[in-house]
């Protein structure tokens, strides 16, 4: 039997996927603070708990790390010029794995044997509390609950001859998702897992090599694009320049295809591929798939507004902005009574009375997780007067949790693994639901016949329990045994 969540239990829970993080690295240039400051601006969006910078004059590592906003910190002049050198890497946080404290923000530095070793990742590794705890019983002291310090652990560990060796060897020990950017005293290192499910790229600045989760902190600082660092690359740069290493046996890359629906920027470019476009296509695909009679189609702001405007050029229904999202609402707002939680989604979205009123709405959006969201800007559109409330989705139900960056609520939250349509249309309210076919997400990226069954071109667990990698450390406790238990 169907589970549906409980309106008075689940109503005030995050509905929406988190980001993962975002990290940077530049080398060689003078402004190297200063650059990696406004690259992580680009990255915001990636993770808005936590930022931090490490950098290094060339004698030593200079290092802020603090909770909050990129602008809580780094618009302070002050602080940039602290610190000093020409190399310099920079990491934005969510946290999918470690508590929110000021020991688990990255970067994380350590003086190892063959000096110091800044590392800042975007990702997360499966297998990260088994290996914790075989380097605790060997003696290794922790000092965060970050799966990263893992990675720093076993390289501090290692028996290889040299830095880049002892991170080489690593990597061959760790499982899971991981885009890495390293600084020593003479490299800037990055890597990117041998499935290239989490996204790094590379780019260039007056001569001077960048890293970078996303395009988007290339153009903020005017540096040009080159490519994608690969599935399985490690890219490290010198004084002499660029050297390319590819330890892995070669594997058909898998990207995280939520990148493409929620997690990047609209305005970069992954996999070759426009992530404004690939939304856009998203929506006229689903306008395909599930038609109707309407009269105005509505973004749920701001994520779904590519998918509706792509929706309402396919189905060739007006849009229109039925939904103002206010911008300037503050992370911490307190909300200490329920009369009060209950007005929270007013805070963020209100709605356009006069497009609403007596009109048959289609609102659009980029995903549903635990549906909560999904029932307030409904309610929202009737109270304004709607006489009929379609949702269309623009990727598949998510039906099962991520394990490789994502912060996804465990399976009995998600909404669509443990309804039917039926249900989940009765659940939010609507008058109808369809959501977008993982067949169509693929034709929609150019995929012509669909998703290929045996080899697919991206990772996308969350619509079809295909994991891509072993679970090693989620397969105990109803795969509920991961490191951000750890206190």
């Amino acid at each position: 039997m169907s589970e549906v969540p409980s309106h008075t239990e689940e109503k005030f829970l995050p509905d929406k996927l988190h980001e993962e993080c975002g990290v940077f690295g530049i080398f060689g240039h003078t402004d190297a603070s200063a650059l990696a400051a406004l690259g992580l601006h680009a990255l915001q969006h990636r993770g808005q708990e936590a930022a931090g910078i490490v950098t290094y004059d060339g004698k030593h590592f200079h290092a802020e790390r603090k909770l909050g906003l990129v602008s809580d910190t780094f618009t302070d002049s002050r602080i940039l010029e602290q610190l000093t050198g020409k190399a310099a890497v920079g990491h934005v946080r969510y946290s999918t794995t470690g508590e929110t404290v000021l020991r688990n923000v990255q970067p994380l530095f350590a003086d190892l044997a063959g000096g110091g070793f800044a590392i800042a990742h975007n990702g997360n590794l499966t297998n990260a509390l088994s290996l914790r705890d075989e380097l605790v019983m060997q003696g290794a002291i922790f000092q965060s609950t970050s799966d990263t310090e893992t990675i720093l652990q076993l390289v501090a560990r290692s028996k290889r001859d040299n830095t880049l060796s002892r991170f080489i060897d690593t990597l061959f020990k760790i499982e899971g998702a991981y885009s890495l950017v390293v600084m020593t005293n003479k490299k800037l290192i990055g890597a990117r897992d041998p499935l290239g499910i989490r996204p790094l790229v590379l780019g260039k600045l007056d001569g001077h090599y960048i890293l970078a989760s996303e395009t988007c902190a290339l153009d903020i600082i005017g540096a040009d694009f080159i490519r994608e660092v690969e599935n399985g690359e490690i890219i490290v740069i010198t004084e002499e320049g660029l050297e390319s290493i590819k330890p892995f046996p070669p594997r058909q890359a898998r990207p995280c295809i939520f990148e493409y629906i929620y997690f990047a920027r609209p305005d970069s470019i992954v996999g070759g591929l426009s992530v404004y476009e690939c939304r856009k296509n998203f929506g006229r695909q689903l306008a395909k798939e599930s038609s109707l009679n309407a009269d105005v189609v509505i973004p749920v702001p701001d994520s779904g507004v590519p998918a509706a405007i792509g929706f309402a050029e396919a189905s060739e229904i007006p849009f229109e902005l039925g939904i103002i999202r206010n911008h300037y609402v503050g992370r911490t707002f307190i909300e200490p009574q329920q009369s009060i939680r209950a007005m929270g989604v007013k805070l963020k979205h209100n709605a356009n009375r006069l497009l609403v009123n007596g009109k048959k709405v289609v609102l659009v959006d980029d995903s549903v997780v635990r549906g909560t969201t999904s029932v307030k800007i409904v309610q929202m559109m009737r109270e304004a007067g709607a006489t009929e409330v379609h949702m269309r989705i623009g990727s598949p139900p998510i039906t099962h949790p991520d394990y490789y960056g994502i912060d996804t609520p465990v399976e009995k939250e998600l909404l669509a693994a443990n309804n039917n349509l039926v249900d989940m249309c009765n659940y939010i309210g609507a008058d109808s639901i369809a959501f977008l076919s993982i067949d169509g997400l693929y034709k929609a990226m150019g995929h012509k016949n669909g998703r290929d069954r045996i080899n697919p071109a991206y990772t996308d667990h969350c619509f079809t329990g295909d994991y891509p990698t072993q679970l090693r450390d989620q397969k105990d406790d109803n795969h509920i045994r991961q490191l951000s238990l750890l206190s």
